[in-house]
């Protein structure tokens, strides 16, 4: 643990120095002042936050198609966690904490959606600070337009285009509840019920929501109506959206954000019992199967998505999931077949997601070429995660949440900013937002974007990591984390929910 918070205050360090070399930098770059900073393209990016009412026009209707489709991939993205993320989870773990994954995992679910529309969607999408939101939206008030007699609308990435706020809101509530129960993967088998609950309420709070603000949220394109109001536009949007980092679905929100947390978990929960010396194979590699085959149809929702419209960047972002995924999995067969003569089916479903995680930033920011090289470069870049690092690590990262959400998300993130370049067939971004024009491939620098990209990268571990250890800290000293050795031997299911999975 020393050596990851001196890690923790070396980046922080780090962030710094690169706060004032963006102050310096010439107004011609990718990383000058807010007006032209380097932002997704107006369809694409990730689900950016709602505007409050009052800015909408009075004329703008949301489109039908629009409205249909959110909701269908809202839909998508619970299918990924139940049953998807669930069974997948669940093949994982020794027979004797089958259900207490299961519950784990529905019960975060439930947990962070009811948080999430008392106060959590209010905090991450509504105008506060340039860290976290306001109140604005508590208990959802305001959802309903009582002047106009219909619901309030949220901002799109097209100027004049809008969907209704509360369809955002829910797809929004999905994005936080699997973030949450991705966590559950790295201390599976040994922790306490109860101690799963009060941390992910503690983690929610000051770790998801604040790094969903910073990366998300923004005025909206309408905001911007003319130069003279630009900049003070984009002073309003999250510190991470202003330095105009890519995000596109949540490789800084969802999956580096969940993986660090998952990875101080592992440490200060501590290794099962007999690791290293008892066989811990998974139990049903069947279900695990099924698992991440739903994760994979769910991520179609998850990514395309995303846009927040029916239309052409929801398409490329669901053509990128499908090539980047399958791209992912051969890359892991090849390499588990040159390290140990046989690809495995565990190697394969591990493959799927580790693809799936590394196009998440990407989706809609990339070409389909760099897709595929994206999804090569995840695939390998996991293998080594669950493997080498893990080892060099030494922490009990039970369901390997780390080293592929972890490292898929930061290779993700980081190869965004290359190959969102347009003379790589990448879309580019918008660089005004006031008349819509995208960057021109001469005037996108890949070094630039790249180091954006590293900035909300760091700051994303760094903030993940500090609140998790603290939480982790408030849990052990009310609750406890760990089971008892006796407990942990018998096997969760029984001892902490009195039931078994496989009745024989």
């Amino acid at each position: 643990m020393k050596k990851m918070l001196a890690s923790c205050i070396l980046g922080l360090g780090l962030l710094g120095m690169g706060n004032l070399s963006l102050a310096q930098a010439p107004a011609a770059s990718v990383a000058a002042p807010a007006a032209t900073a380097a932002v997704p393209a107006s369809d694409v990016g990730a689900a950016a936050a709602a505007a409050p009412a009052a800015a909408e026009a009075p004329a703008l209707v949301p489109n039908k198609g629009d409205t249909a489709w959110m909701l269908t991939a809202t839909l998508l993205v619970i299918l990924m966690v139940l049953p998807g993320l669930a069974l997948f989870y669940g093949g994982l773990v020794r027979s004797k904490n089958m259900l207490s994954v299961l519950m784990q995992v529905m019960v975060t679910f439930s947990l962070v959606m009811v948080l999430w529309f008392i106060y959590g969607y209010s905090l991450a999408f509504t105008e506060g600070g340039p860290f976290i939101g306001g109140l604005d939206r508590l208990f959802m008030r305001g959802i309903w337009d009582n002047a106009a007699g219909t619901f309030a609308n949220a901002a799109t990435f097209s100027k004049g285009v809008v969907i209704p706020e509360v369809v955002f809101a829910a797809f929004q509530a999905t994005f936080a509840g699997i973030t949450c129960t991705l966590i559950v993967g790295a201390f599976a088998e040994r922790i306490k019920f109860s101690a799963v609950m009060l941390f992910m309420v503690l983690w929610f709070s000051f770790s998801y929501l604040p790094i969903a603000h910073m990366v998300w949220f923004w005025m909206g394109p309408d905001a911007y109506t003319s130069k003279e109001v630009a900049d003070a536009v984009t002073a309003r949007a999250g510190q991470i959206w202003q330095w105009g980092a890519l995000d596109f679905a949540g490789g800084t929100v969802v999956h580096i954000n969940a993986a660090v947390a998952g990875l101080v978990g592992a440490f200060m929960v501590g290794k099962r019992i007999g690791y290293g010396r008892e066989a811990m194979a998974p139990h049903s590699l069947t279900l695990t199967m099924v698992g991440a085959s739903l994760l994979w149809v769910g991520w179609f929702g998850f990514n395309a998505g995303s846009a927040l419209e029916a239309n052409g960047f929801s398409a490329l972002a669901f053509i990128n999931t499908l090539v980047a995924t399958s791209a992912a999995v051969l890359a892991w067969c090849i390499g588990e077949a040159l390290m140990r003569g046989k690809a495995s089916m565990l190697g394969a479903a591990s493959g799927a997601v580790a693809g799936l995680v590394a196009i998440t930033p990407a989706a809609g920011n990339v070409g389909i070429g760099g897709a595929l090289v994206i999804g090569f470069v995840g695939g390998f870049a996991c293998l080594w995660g669950v493997n080498g690092l893990k080892r060099l690590l030494g922490a009990d990262d039970s369901l390997d949440v780390f080293g592929v959400h972890g490292i898929g998300g930061i290779v993700g993130a980081l190869l965004t900013g290359v190959f969102n370049a347009p003379g790589l067939g990448g879309p580019g971004y918008v660089a005004d937002w006031v008349s819509a024009t995208a960057v021109s491939a001469a005037d996108y620098s890949i070094a630039a974007q790249v180091w954006v990209q590293a900035k909300a990268v760091l700051l994303t571990i760094v903030w993940s990591g500090v609140v998790s250890f603290v939480a982790y800290k408030i849990v052990d000293l009310t609750v406890g984390l760990r089971v008892t050795e006796e407990d942990e031997r018998e096997g969760l299911d029984i001892t902490s929910h009195g039931e078994t999975a496989y009745n024989r």
